[in-house]
């Protein structure tokens, strides 16, 4: 059973996948259902997902945070990732989804990046 749970810093949805491996497909799409339930619970538009303690992530995870990136946007939710581990992070740059999303070392400096205001405030 994945064990994901989320919490609220701010006006920010913080959520964390409780497992260090991530490869088995019916754990995957669970945790896919989840956070989509809770991108429908995000009240205030920004919501960052911590990978802190994710060791390994099997294709098809990538593939479900793809999906999820299109839904948020769809629902205009800000969405963030933080403490990805090197390892994943070397796929999420040959994959060239280091571009797609917004990656941050540390839940400190995503939370931080949702306050800055753009050009035009």
């Amino acid at each position: 059973m994945a064990e994901v749970h989320s919490q609220t810093n701010g006006e920010v949805m913080v959520v964390y996948l409780g497992h260090n491996r991530i490869v088995d497909q019916a754990m995957i799409d669970e945790i896919a259902r989840t956070l989509e339930k809770l991108l429908n619970k995000c009240e205030h538009g920004k919501m960052l997902i911590n990978f802190e303690g994710v060791k390994f992530m099997g294709s098809a995870m990538l593939g479900k945070l793809i999906t999820l990136n299109k839904h948020c946007k769809d629902a205009a939710v800000h969405l963030k990732l933080c403490s990805i581990d090197p390892q994943i992070m070397q796929v999420f740059k040959m994959t060239k989804l280091d571009k797609v999303f917004d990656v941050f070392d540390d839940e400190d400096r995503a939370l931080a990046a949702f306050e800055k205001k753009g050009f035009f405030g």
